[in-house]
C-alpha cells in the first residue's frame, strides 16, 4: 500500500509545472444546488522561456460536490490564444528545439490521470511561434485541442 502513495504522489507532482496561470474571470454556465456551479474558466499564463508572450486559455470546469472537492473530471474542451505583448528575442534553444515541442504549460484537470498542456513549437521557416493546447489521459489519449500562433515581428510594426 505504501508503494500506491509513493506512485500517486509522484504522479501528482509530475504534474506541478513552473508557468503560473492567473484566473483571468470565468463565467457560470450550470446551476448546482450542491457544491459550486458548471463554469468556462479564463487563465493567463507567460511563456516561461520566451519574454513577452502571453497565452490565455478558456476551459471547462466540472462544479458540484465532486467538483468542489477536487474530484471531479473536467472535460477535454479547451481554447487558447497567445499574444505577443513586447519586443520577442529567441535563445537558440528555442530555434533549435526538438520537433516534438517544449510543455511550457500543465494543469491538472482530475485528481490523477488527466491535465490539460500547452507544447510550444517554433516554425522557422515562418518565423512564428505555435501553441498547441490538448488535454491528455495516462490510459487513453484525448483528440481535442487548440492551435494559436504568434508571428515573431518587431514590436510596434504591424505587418
Amino acid at each position: 500500500m505504501k508503494k500506491g502513495w509513493i506512485f500517486l504522489f509522484g504522479l501528482v507532482c509530475a504534474t506541478i509545472n513552473g508557468a503560473q496561470a492567473e484566473l483571468v474571470g470565468s463565467v457560470d454556465t450550470v446551476f448546482k444546488l450542491f457544491g459550486p456551479d458548471h463554469k468556462i474558466v479564463i487563465e493567463a499564463f507567460d511563456d516561461p522561456d520566451v519574454k513577452n508572450v502571453t497565452c490565455y486559455i478558456s476551459r471547462a470546469k466540472t462544479g458540484g460536490l465532486k467538483g468542489g472537492l477536487g474530484l471531479a473530471e473536467d472535460t477535454s474542451d479547451a481554447a487558447i490564444s497567445c499574444q505577443q505583448v513586447g519586443p520577442i528575442v529567441l535563445n537558440d534553444k528555442i530555434k533549435n528545439g526538438k520537433s516534438e515541442g517544449t510543455v511550457v504549460f500543465q494543469k491538472r484537470t482530475s485528481l490523477v490521470f488527466k491535465k490539460l498542456q500547452v507544447v510550444r513549437f517554433y516554425d522557422a521557416k515562418r518565423n512564428a511561434l505555435v501553441y498547441l493546447t490538448y488535454s491528455d489521459k495516462v490510459i487513453d489519449g484525448s483528440p481535442k485541442n487548440a492551435l494559436s500562433a504568434v508571428p515573431i515581428i518587431p514590436w510596434g510594426e504591424a505587418k
